[in-house]
């Protein structure tokens, strides 16, 4: 988590750029001159570092680099086309296929086309870099589980488009990529700087933070049972991915609090409890959807717990009182599942934290 005695110091005003120097006649970046949103210091010059901590998150990303092809398929495909799998089971890979398969586009598209440009710190912008390409790599995931399964593509792909459940999450992201991604949108007043730090919530705690993690613990849970394990093996990945993203999300999330205190106000943190309140519902309605029955010793009300316990984290993390008091986790397993780090895959089929330069040969 962010800390706020080594990295972060109370900025002083940005200088004012002329002509590519600064108000000192120099070019060189003062690092007390750094800030996250309406910085005027060079954006090209990376270092000197101020937030230490996006860096060191974009190293570790970069540790943690994967390929979907990677992971051998083959059971898999035996398993889905041998009828090894319940109807319901089904069910649920394809729902989450249906929702996961765009979920990261619209993700690499508001940090494209959106959140990067309004990022006047380097060091963060270059971990943004990082989540873009992680985000490519995740939908290069699903596409390649769709491939190898033999689904219908057509169907899995405009499943935002034709399921209920499906289409009312990322109805409720649009608007928030939509204000980011406007050619007209800049960052400076109040109500602009407040768009944006809405956004950036939404993005990190409540999308990757909270929507993806239904699917997450479904598919996760169907390769605790010995099904589906190549899948299952890419999306724990995933959601390690995810999971660092969201860290970083919520570090860049208090800093801008920090740096700019007159964002916070009562009516703004009424208005994001409330878009927490409303994402719960849609992810419970989500579980109830890809779950109608009990499956995998699983149900939907199990989720209901699960999620107002995930959305209280959440909200804290950023500095929110907790919606729903008293809720426990009903998957701990899910918190081993993360916290994996130079140990063997869950499922036992290949490390899932390597360092990939050591192993170049140049022969």
């Amino acid at each position: 988590m962010l800390d706020f005695d080594s990295d972060i110091t109370t900025p002083a005003p940005a200088p004012q750029m002329r002509n590519g120097l600064n108000e000192h006649g120099t070019g060189r970046v003062n690092v007390t001159d750094k800030r996250i949103i309406n910085g005027q210091t060079d954006v090209n010059q990376l270092v000197p570092f101020k937030y230490k901590w996006a860096w060191e998150k974009y190293l570790a990303q970069c540790a943690n680099h994967w390929m979907p092809q990677e992971v051998n398929m083959q059971r898999d495909i035996e398993q889905w086309k041998t009828g090894q799998l319940t109807e319901d089971e089904m069910r649920l890979v394809k729902r989450n296929l249906g929702f996961f398969v765009t979920a990261d586009s619209l993700a690499a598209n508001n940090i494209v086309l959106g959140t990067y440009r309004q990022i006047t710190a380097p060091e963060c912008r270059q971990f943004l870099l990082r989540q873009a390409f992680d985000e490519a790599i995740h939908t290069h995931a699903y596409q390649y589980i769709v491939e190898s399964l033999g689904l219908d593509e057509g169907e899995v792909f405009n499943a935002y488009h034709e399921i209920k459940s499906i289409r009312d999450k990322d109805e409720f992201l649009i608007p928030f990529i939509d204000v980011l991604t406007d050619p007209e949108f800049k960052t400076g007043t109040p109500e602009a700087d407040q768009k944006l730090l809405k956004s950036l919530i939404v993005f990190a705690c409540i999308m990757e933070g909270l929507f993806f993690y239904v699917g997450f613990v479904q598919i996760l849970a169907l390769g605790r049972q010995n099904k589906m394990t190549g899948a299952a093996e890419q999306y724990q990945y995933i959601m390690r991915d995810e999971s660092m993203h969201c860290n970083f999300g919520i570090d860049l999330i208090n800093t801008v609090k920090l740096e700019n205190p007159g964002l916070w106000t009562e009516e703004f943190k009424a208005e994001v409890t409330n878009l927490f309140k409303h994402a719960v519902e849609l992810e419970y309605a989500y579980a109830e959807d890809t779950m109608p029955r009990g499956v995998l010793g699983l149900n939907a009300n199990m989720f209901k717990e699960y999620l107002r316990f995930i959305a209280n984290r959440r909200m804290q993390q950023i500095g929110l009182d907790p919606l729903f008091p008293g809720v426990t986790n009903p998957f701990p397993w899910m918190s081993e599942m993360i916290d994996l780090k130079k140990e063997k895959n869950f499922f036992e089929t290949r490390v899932t934290e390597y360092q990939t330069g050591g192993a170049l040969s140049w022969d």
